[in-house]
C-alpha cells in the first residue's frame, strides 16, 4: 500500500513543480529588460533611482551600463555598425544630429504629444530646441548645461563695482579698473579666457551675444566673416592684446588656485564648478557669485546638457518611453539634482528648496532662459575643434584675426564638403 501512495505523491509534487516552472517562464516571458547606456557620474547615480521605477512597472527591469564620456561616441558608433545599441540611452546634446542623420533615433513626436509629462513646454525653450532637428523631436533633456559669468564680488567692490558687468562696454572697463589694481610686483589679470579649459565655447557664446551666424547656407559653409562675427571676435581678442586676460596657466597650478589668489577675478565656466569651487576654495564662501552673460544685442549662451534618446533597434519603444516619462518627472528630477547636482531639465523643479536655496543658482535659471543650440549638423564636433585652433593662433600673435577668420572659414567649408554634396541629391534632410 506504501509503494502506490509514494507514487502518488511524487506525482503530485512533480505536477506542482511543473506547474511553478511554467508559471515562472511566463512571467519572465513577460517580463522586459531595457537596456540603458548612462555616461561618466550620471551612471554612478542612475541606479538609485531606477527600484522605483521598477516597482510602478512590475513587468520592466532595467539593466544599466555606465560608460566613460570619453569612450562613450566611439562605443556608440560601434554599437551602431553592429546593430547593438541599448533601448534607451543618454546622449550629449551636440550629438543627436549626427545620430538622427544615420537615421539611429526614434521620432518622439507622437510619443511627446500623448504624454502628460513630457510637453515642449515643461523646458527651457533653448534647450529643448536642441533635440528638435528639421520638423521632428529625437531627444527629451534629462539636465541641462550652460556657461555664464563666475565672479569675484570683493575684487570687484575693490574695483568700484557693487554688481558684476551688465553689458560688454562696462565689463570692458570693469576688466581695465581690476588690472590697475595689480600690485606693482605681482602681475594680475581680470580674466580667465583660456582656450585650454573653455574649448570653443567662449568665443561661440560672444558671437551669439552679437546675435552673429556660426554657419550659413543651410548650414554649408562658415560664417565667419559676418561683421557681427567679425566684431564678437575681435571683442575676445581684445582681452588678451590689453592684457587683461592670460594667455597661459604657467603662473598658477589650476583655474581654482587662480580664481582663489586674485590672480584672475572673472571666467567663464558652466555648474559643475559651482560645487568644485565650494569645495576646493572653501576660504572663498561668500566673496564670489555667478552672473548671466553681459549683455550686447542679446545674453545668449550655449544650451548644453545631455538629454535622453531612444534607438530605432528596440523592441520595447513604450516600455522605453516609460523610463524617459518617469526620469522626467519633477520628483524624480529634483532627487537627481540632489543626487549628481546636474541641473534639472524640467522648469517646475527649479522651484524646490533645495535649488530655490542656493544662491548661485538664481543666475543659471535666468541664463537658461536664454541660450541658443549650436549647429545641428553631425560635423559641429569637428567644426568647433577648427574654431580652438584658429582662435589660438590669433590669440598668440601667429596671424591676424582676418586671416585666422580666412582660414578657419576655408576649413570649415572643407568639413562641410559632404554636407553640400549629400544635401544636392537629397540624400539628407534640410
Amino acid at each position: 500500500m506504501r509503494k502506490p501512495i509514494i507514487k502518488i505523491y511524487l506525482t503530485l509534487i512533480i505536477t506542482l513543480l511543473l506547474i511553478f516552472l511554467v508559471t515562472c517562464a511566463r512571467r519572465d516571458s513577460r517580463t522586459i529588460e531595457l537596456n540603458f547606456w548612462v555616461m561618466g557620474a550620471e551612471g554612478e547615480h542612475i541606479g538609485t533611482l531606477l527600484p522605483e521605477f521598477e516597482r510602478q512597472h512590475p513587468g520592466i527591469t532595467v539593466k544599466t551600463q555606465t560608460i566613460p564620456w570619453g569612450a562613450a561616441h566611439e562605443k556608440l558608433l560601434t554599437a551602431f555598425a553592429g546593430r547593438s545599441t541599448p533601448d534607451v540611452c543618454q546622449l550629449g546634446n551636440t550629438w543627436i544630429p549626427e545620430f538622427r542623420a544615420l537615421d539611429a533615433l526614434v521620432r518622439l513626436d507622437s510619443l511627446v504629444a500623448a504624454s502628460r509629462i513630457v510637453t515642449p513646454e515643461a523646458y527651457f525653450p533653448g534647450i529643448w530646441n536642441t533635440n528638435v532637428i528639421g520638423d521632428g523631436v529625437y531627444g527629451i533633456p534629462w539636465y541641462v548645461d550652460t556657461r555664464l559669468l563666475f565672479y569675484r564680488k570683493d575684487i570687484l567692490k575693490q574695483a568700484g563695482y557693487n554688481e558684476p558687468p551688465q553689458d560688454w562696454e562696462q565689463w570692458m572697463e570693469m576688466s581695465r579698473k581690476i588690472v590697475e589694481l595689480s600690485p606693482e610686483d605681482q602681475r594680475r589679470y581680470a580674466i580667465f579666457l583660456s582656450l585650454i579649459f573653455n574649448d570653443w565655447q567662449v568665443p561661440a557664446i560672444l558671437i551669439m551675444n552679437n546675435d552673429g551666424p556660426l554657419l550659413k547656407d543651410n548650414n554649408c559653409y562658415g560664417a565667419f566673416d559676418d561683421p557681427r562675427t567679425v566684431e564678437a571676435l575681435r571683442f575676445y581678442l581684445s582681452f588678451f592684446q590689453q592684457g587683461l586676460a592670460s594667455r597661459t596657466m604657467t603662473e598658477i597650478q589650476n583655474i581654482y588656485q587662480g580664481f582663489s589668489s586674485g590672480f584672475f577675478s572673472m571666467m567663464i565656466t558652466g555648474p559643475w564648478n559651482v560645487s568644485e569651487m565650494r569645495t576646493r576654495a572653501p576660504e572663498l564662501e561668500s566673496r564670489w557669485s555667478t552672473a548671466p552673460m553681459p549683455f550686447k544685442r542679446n545674453r545668449n549662451s550655449v544650451a548644453g546638457g545631455a538629454s535622453l534618446i531612444i534607438f530605432k533597434n528596440t523592441l520595447h519603444k513604450e516600455a522605453a518611453w516609460k523610463l524617459i516619462e518617469y526620469l522626467s518627472r519633477p520628483d524624480i528630477q529634483r532627487q537627481f539634482f540632489l543626487l549628481t547636482r546636474d541641473l534639472p531639465a524640467v522648469k517646475e523643479t527649479w522651484t524646490s528648496q533645495e535649488i530655490k536655496a542656493d544662491p548661485e543658482m538664481e543666475a543659471f535659471y535666468t541664463q537658461l532662459l536664454n541660450v541658443q543650440a549650436t549647429p545641428k549638423i553631425s560635423e559641429w564636433e569637428q567644426v568647433a575643434v577648427k574654431i580652438q585652433e584658429h582662435m589660438e593662433t590669433a590669440i598668440f600673435g601667429k596671424s591676424s584675426l582676418e586671416q585666422s577668420i580666412e582660414r578657419l572659414n576655408r576649413d570649415v567649408d572643407k568639413i562641410l564638403e559632404k554636407r553640400r554634396w549629400l544635401l544636392s541629391h537629397n540624400l539628407i534632410a534640410e
